[in-house]
């Protein structure tokens, strides 16, 4: 394989990375969404969303007791969460993950500020060991909380603020394997509503049932949607890497919405298997029991409230009689085997993208290895092993052709002057001296060529896995998942890099060589920002190269 193609090679993995980081963006809302608006008809728009419920022409359900008592919280304790619900709306007001941390996750010593310490003599900044819990829900005063239910387009609907009574206290839930449940429930003149969530202990998903009791002697009509209500921060800069916002899922098709985007009303549906409210690696969803009849609808009001709820099936519940609507509720990490297990293809939430067949395999091998070597960092460079040891065969066959072609460069040198002015000629030539020396010029390349679908899908397990979030290696590298704090990394990368190319046998014009001493500064430029988990794979794999480079050349020379 000549400089040229090498060289292709390289500039083709640069283009891939230059579109990945800087031209790939969250998609475009999905078919539906409003177009943009005035702010007069954002104004209109927001009469018409879930907070705004009470203002609609429809009537509204009427209490069959007098006013309505002080809401009051109920806080719901399990190994995994602390979650708060309130009897305003008989919805979440907080739910905090015990087991993940906003700024670090069970933080470990870091040498580096100690190093620091003693260099300079300042003393170090004392370093939390804990931090504040993940929260999911993220709501503004008099905004409603999420889980709330209304119904729209029904007989009569339901505030989202409605306060409900509830006969139970605080549940824990942290020693208990048992399930237990929360009801709430509030009398109306025509109806009567439960709500009632089922906790399992051991892990994120809730079940929920709406029970809607028919009061009167004549049927009633109603259509249920549950909702989850967040506050977007309007100055929040959109990141290219993580998408944060609805996302639905329709006939197993993904869809996202972008929040910006979103002006007025998108409905999405019918067939939807989920709906959620999504971070980068954390999610709020919620699974009906009938998709083929549910709707998603997301809305968007002028003081930043994000709406995203799942309409339902449209019951008609005879005098006397009652109606249920069931969910499941999964609000919890993206842990691909834990929203696998739910069997509606909510693991599709985490963006592995083109290269999910590598992705996935490999976070399996990742989780694999940590159970034997507790570190991350680690996993990742023996998993990089396994691959060089696969491939081993593959980088001989690279380099001995290589060596090869450099012994021929001279001839094929001769041949272009030869028949400098037949360009089809020097090609007949050339291979024709490749067929007599046994030589295949694309041999050389094809380690390189496999190398590029492994690196993207390592690439998009790395920068999505949850399992990988705040995990540290160890010194100064305390987050696998981000970029070398200190790109230290990435230069000793690129340093390795060099090495390597300078030990590829050299070929090509003189041009072409000088060109080719950029590329390991071009390597780091790029991986200066990439998760250093992925930088510990490319320079553990250089690292190998080089050892593999030195044994071929040795054996080669005697």
């Amino acid at each position: 394989m000549d400089k040229r193609t090498i060289l292709a090679i390289v500039l083709s993995l640069a283009v891939l990375l230059v579109y990945q980081i800087f031209f790939v963006k969250p998609p475009v809302p999905p078919k539906g969404a409003a177009p943009q608006a005035s702010t007069g008809q954002i104004q209109k728009d927001a009469a018409s969303t879930p907070a705004a419920a009470t203002a609609q022409a429809r009537p509204a359900l009427k209490a069959a007791t007098g006013p309505q008592a002080p809401p009051r919280d109920i806080i719901v304790e399990t190994a995994h969460y602390t979650a708060v619900f309130s009897t305003r709306g008989a919805a979440l007001k907080s739910l905090k993950l015990k087991d993940y941390y906003r700024d670090c996750r069970e933080c470990t010593d870091d040498i580096w500020p100690k190093i620091k310490e003693l260099a300079t003599g300042r003393k170090a900044p004392v370093r939390s060991k804990t931090g504040e819990h993940v929260e999911l829900v993220n709501v503004r005063e008099g905004m409603p909380y999420p889980l709330a239910v209304t119904f729209p387009e029904s007989g009569a609907d339901l505030a989202p603020d409605e306060v409900f009574e509830a006969a139970q206290s605080n549940l824990d839930l942290t020693v208990s394997r048992e399930k237990q449940q929360l009801v709430f429930s509030k009398s109306f003149h025509n109806v009567k509503v439960e709500k009632i969530f089922s906790f399992d202990p051991s892990g994120y998903t809730i079940g929920m049932d709406v029970k809607v009791h028919n009061l009167i002697g004549t049927p009633i009509t109603q259509i249920p949607q549950l909702n989850w209500y967040q506050y977007v921060d309007p100055q929040k800069t959109d990141n290219s890497y993580a998408h944060e916002g609805p996302i639905v899922s329709v006939g197993g098709s993904v869809k996202l919405q972008e929040v910006k985007k979103l002006q007025g009303q998108s409905v999405q549906g019918p067939n939807v298997l989920w709906g959620a409210f999504e971070s980068k690696y954390f999610i709020a969803s919620f699974i009906p029991e009938n998709p083929s009849l549910t709707n998603a609808v997301m809305t968007r009001d002028e003081a930043n409230m994000v709406s995203v709820g799942l309409k339902g099936r449209k019951e008609i519940i005879p005098g006397g009689q009652n109606s249920v609507f069931s969910y499941a509720l999964y609000l919890g990490p993206k842990q691909y085997d834990l929203l696998k297990r739910l069997g509606v293809g909510l693991e599709n939430a985490i963006d592995f993208g083109w290269f999910k067949w590598l992705a996935i395999p490999a976070l399996y091998i990742l989780n694999f290895l940590y159970g034997f070597v507790l570190n991350y960092g680690i996993a990742i460079i023996i998993l990089t092993t396994i691959i060089k040891i696969i491939f081993w065969p593959l980088g001989n066959m690279s380099y001995k052709s290589m060596n090869e072609m450099k012994k021929l460069q001279p001839k094929i040198e001769a041949l272009k002057q030869k028949y400098k002015d037949d360009q089809s000629k020097i090609g007949q030539e050339t291979m024709a001296l490749y067929r007599e020396h046994k030589v295949n010029p694309f041999s050389g390349c094809l380690p390189m060529l496999i190398q590029i679908p492994v690196f993207f899908g390592l690439y998009k397990a790395l920068m999505y896995s949850i399992e990988l979030r705040h995990s540290p290696l160890f010194f100064w590298i305390q987050d696998l998942s981000a970029k070398d704090p200190y790109y230290i990394t990435p230069i000793i990368m690129g340093a390795t890099q060099f090495i390597t190319q300078k030990m590829t046998p050299a070929m090509g014009d003189p041009m072409q060589q000088k060109i080719m001493l950029f590329m390991p500064a071009i390597f780091i430029f790029f991986f200066l920002n990439f998760p250093s988990g992925l930088v510990i794979y490319w320079l553990w794999n250089n690292i190998l190269q080089i050892g593999q480079q030195y044994y071929i050349n040795k054996k080669l020379a005697t």
